[in-house]
């Protein structure tokens, strides 16, 4: 996939903007790099373990019932992870270091994300998933299973005939 100059470009103002700023991943809602800025950081792992902390912070929110998930912050010993929803089927994930000022990263970010939206026309891009449903629908019963299903087919003919 080839990605926009511009979008590279947002990346870079924002690494810029924020000097103590390790790397950046722009990804879809499943795990896919989009685009990164990220150097001795695996853009890959980021965007796959960013994407399903993004799935488990949205489930975390309406849970509570406090509505749609926008950014999540996950403080470490040695700095800040942060990511945040870029339309509905898209993250930024930043990674900082400690002695990061969080509400200036989360300034920074979040102008990112909102111009990231407009290059990107993330809302109907062809190759991105279709929403994520926020609110899971109800639960269709599994079918009951017995012993007898699970075997294969013969094992089940020599019994009935043995």
């Amino acid at each position: 996939m080839t990605v926009d100059p511009a979008v590279l470009e947002e990346l870079g103002r924002l690494r810029t903007r924020v000097p103590e700023l390790s790397g950046s991943v722009l990804a879809t809602a499943d795990g896919l790099v989009i685009a990164h800025d990220s150097h001795g950081i695996e853009p890959d792992t980021l965007a796959a373990l960013a994407a399903a902390h993004l799935a488990l912070a949205r489930r975390f929110a309406h849970a509570v019932n406090h509505g749609d998930l926008r950014e999540s912050v996950v403080e470490c010993d040695g700095g800040y992870i942060t990511s945040y929803t870029a339309g509905p089927n898209a993250l930024l994930t930043v990674v900082t270091s400690g002695n990061a000022n969080l509400a200036m990263v989360h300034l920074e970010a979040r102008r990112c994300v909102r111009r990231l939206v407009r290059v990107l026309a993330l809302e109907t891009a062809p190759y991105l998933r279709p929403e994520i449903p926020t609110q899971a629908a109800p639960a269709t019963p599994l079918a009951r299973r017995t012993p007898m299903a699970t075997l294969p087919n013969v094992v089940r003919r020599r019994q009935a005939t043995g």
